[in-house]
C-alpha cells in the first residue's frame, strides 16, 4: 500500500515536468501523454495492469479500499512492483540526462490544525490490553481481516504511526462496507458502498448514518471528507503525507474512535465488563459528545470568536496624548452621532432574537458593552446540525465566512496602524495632515468596534438559525443573498479605506452609516433568518 502510495506521488512529480496540473485520478495519471513521454507507452501498460484499471488486477483500489485479505495479493506481485519502481528511476535518469532538467519534488501536505481535532487522550497501556481482546470479539471485524488489526495495534506500539492510520483507514472502510450492505439490504452493493452519503443511488436514505448517529458521522467526515480537515485517507493514499513524520495525534484518534467503534458490535454483557476497565467509559462518553470541527459551521464559530478576541483588545490601544489640542474635522461628530443612533436601533432589533437567557441585562440603549464577548462565546456555543448540509446552507455559510473574514482583516489593520502611528506620533515623526489622520482614526475606532461587533453579531444570529433558509422561496433567498453580499461588500471596503496604503478613516463614517441603514431596512422587511425563527415559533405555539 505505501508502494502504490509513493509511487503515486512520484509519478505525479514526472507528469510537472512538462505537464501543468497533476490528474486527480491514478488512471488519468497513468495514462498520459507526459508519463509515456518520459518512461514509454509499453512501461506505462505494464503500470496500467497492475495498478490503474478495473481491468487489470487493479492493485492499489484493491488494497486501498480493504477488498484484499492477507495472504490473498501473491508476494510475486509485490516483488513486480518493486522491479517495475527500479526499472522507472532507471528510465528517468536516462530522461533528465537526455532533456538537461531537473526534477523538483512537491512539498509534503502538512496537517495543521490537528490540536482541534484532538478529542481523546492518549490511549493507554490498560485500553490497549483491552483492545487485544476486543479485536477477537467485536462483529464488526471480519475474521479473515483480523491480522491487519493486530497489526495495525503493533504499528501503533511501535510508534509506526503512519502505518497504524494507514491499516485502520483500511479496515473502516472494510467493516462499514459490510455494515452498510447489511443494515440497507443490498449485498449487490458491497463493492460500491456510499458510506458516507444521506442517500443511496436509488434515492433510499442511508440507514448507516442512521445506525452510526451523528457523533460517529461527524468523526468520518472530519477525519476523511470535509475540505479543511487532514483528509488522511485521500492524503495518505495519494502519497501527499511524509510517512516518518505522521503525528501521533492523528493515528491516536483513529484508534480511540475504532476502539469505541468496535465496542458497538459486542456482546452486551461484555460491554458491560469492559466499562468498569480503566479509561473505557471515559472514552465511549467523549465518542458520544462528538461535534464536528472541520466543518464550515464550526469554522464560522471559531472564525467569529477570534475575531472578537481581536477587538477586545482595541480598548487597550496606545492613544495619542494631547490628542485634545487638535481640531477635529468640521461636520465629524455630526456624522459619528448619526451613526451611533441608527447601530443603537439595529442592535436594539438584533438583541430581540437572541435567547433572553443567553442576553442578560441591557442598558436603556440596548446591550451593555461589556456582554458583547460572552453572547457571542454563548451564541457560538448554541449546537447547529452540520451533518448533511443542503446546497443553499452551504451557499449561505461560505458567504457569512467571507463576512467574518473581511471583519477580521479590519481588526487585524486596526490594531496594526494604531500602534505604528503612536509609535511615530511619539517619535514626532508624523507630518501635520499625517496627524489629522491618526486623530480621525482614533476616533473612527470608537464607532468601528461596536460595528464590528455588530455585525459579528449579525452573523452568529444568522448562523443559530441557518437551516431555515429553507424557508425561503427563491426570490426571497435572491434578495437575502444580494443583503449578504452587500454586508460583506462593506467589510471588503472598510478593509481597503483601513488599510495602511489609505488610511481613508473619514470615509469609514460614511461608509459605516450606508451600510447600517441597509442592515436596518432589510431587517424592517423580516427577512432575516432570525425572523423566519420568530414567525416558525409563533406557528408552533
Amino acid at each position: 500500500m505505501k508502494l502504490t502510495s509513493c509511487l503515486e506521488r512520484a509519478l505525479g512529480d514526472v507528469y510537472l515536468l512538462t505537464g501543468k496540473e497533476c490528474p486527480f485520478l491514478l488512471r488519468d495519471l497513468l495514462a498520459s501523454d507526459e508519463l509515456a513521454q518520459v518512461f514509454g507507452r509499453s512501461a506505462m501498460d505494464v503500470l496500467k495492469v497492475f495498478l490503474g484499471s478495473p481491468s487489470g488486477l487493479n492493485l492499489r483500489n484493491v488494497l486501498w479500499h480493504g477488498f484484499a485479505a492477507p495472504q490473498e495479493v501473491p508476494p510475486k506481485y509485490c516483488a513486480m512492483m518493486m522491479l517495475l519502481t527500479a526499472g522507472l528511476g532507471q528510465l528517468l535518469k536516462s530522461y533528465l540526462q537526455q532533456t538537461h532538467v531537473a526534477l523538483a519534488h512537491r512539498p509534503f501536505a502538512t496537517l495543521t490544525n490537528l490540536e482541534d481535532l484532538v478529542v481523546f487522550p492518549d490511549v493507554a497501556y490498560e485500553v490497549l490490553s483491552v483492545l487485544e481482546e476486543v479485536l477477537k470479539k467485536s462483529t464488526f471485524i471480519l475474521k479473515v481481516m483480523l491480522p491487519y488489526w493486530e497489526a495495525a495495534l503493533s504499528k501503533f506500539q511501535a510508534h509506526r504511526f503512519a502505518d497504524c492510520a494507514i491499516l485502520l483507514l483500511m479496515q473502516l472502510e472494510t467493516g462499514l462496507r459490510n455494515i452498510f450492505a447489511a443494515v440497507n439490504k443490498c449485498p449487490k452493493r458491497l463493492l460500491t458502498a456510499e458510506i458516507l452519503a444521506k442517500h443511496l443511488n436509488d434515492g433510499q436514505i442511508n440507514q448507516l448514518p442512521l445506525l452510526l448517529g451523528e457523533p460517529a458521522m461527524e468523526f468520518l467526515w472530519d477525519f476523511l471528507s470535509y475540505q479543511e480537515g487532514p483528509r488522511l485517507r485521500d492524503r495518505l493514499s495519494h502519497g501527499e503525507i511524509n510517512l516518518p513524520e505522521f503525528p501521533k495525534e492523528a493515528a491516536n484518534q483513529l484508534l480511540a474512535f475504532s476502539f469505541v467503534l468496535l465496542l458497538r458490535f459486542i456482546d452486551e454483557d461484555l460491554l458491560s465488563v469492559l466499562k468498569e476497565k480503566a479509561g473505557v467509559e471515559a472514552l465511549i462518553s467523549l465518542a458520544q459528545g462528538y461535534t464536528a470541527r472541520c466543518h464550515p459551521v464550526s469554522q464560522l464559530k471559531k472564525q467569529v470568536l477570534s475575531c472578537e478576541e481581536t477587538i477586545r483588545l482595541w480598548p487597550v490601544l496606545p492613544v495619542p496624548e494631547g490628542a485634545g489640542t487638535e481640531a477635529p474635522r468640521p461636520g465629524g461628530d455630526s456624522e459619528t452621532d448619526a451613526c451611533s443612533s441608527l447601530m443603537t436601533d439595529v442592535v436594539a432589533e438584533l438583541c430581540r432574537h437572541v435567547p433572553e437567557t443567553r442576553l442578560g441585562p441591557r442598558g436603556s440603549d440596548g446591550l451593555a458593552p461589556e456582554r458583547w464577548p460572552r453572547l457571542l462565546r454563548d451564541l457560538c456555543r448554541v449546537r447547529v446540525r452540520t451533518l448533511f448540509c443542503p446546497r443553499v446552507v452551504l451557499e449561505v455559510l461560505a458567504l457569512l465566512r467571507r463576512i467574518g473574514a473581511g471583519c477580521h482583516i479590519v481588526s487585524g489593520q486596526v490594531a496594526a496602524s494604531a500602534e505604528l502611528r503612536h509609535r511615530q506620533w511619539e517619535d514626532r515623526t508624523l507630518r501635520s495632515r499625517q496627524r489629522q489622520t491618526y486623530l480621525r482614526m482614533t476616533r473612527s475606532i470608537k464607532l468601528l468596534s461596536p460595528v464590528l461587533y455588530l455585525i459579528l453579531l449579525l452573523i452568529t444570529l444568522e448562523l443559530v438559525n441557518i437551516h431555515l433558509v429553507h424557508g425561503k422561496n427563491t426570490l426571497e433567498y435572491q434578495q437575502y443573498l444580494r443583503f449578504l453580499k452587500s454586508i460583506l461588500q462593506y467589510t471588503e471596503n472598510l478593509a481597503t479605506y483601513t488599510s495602511q496604503d489609505k488610511n481613508k478613516w473619514g470615509e469609514t463614517v460614511n461608509l459605516t452609516h450606508a451600510a447600517l441603514s441597509k442592515i436596518w431596512t432589510f431587517s424592517e422587511k423580516k427577512q432575516m433568518l432570525m425572523h423566519l425563527a420568530k414567525k416558525s415559533t409563533s406557528k408552533v405555539v
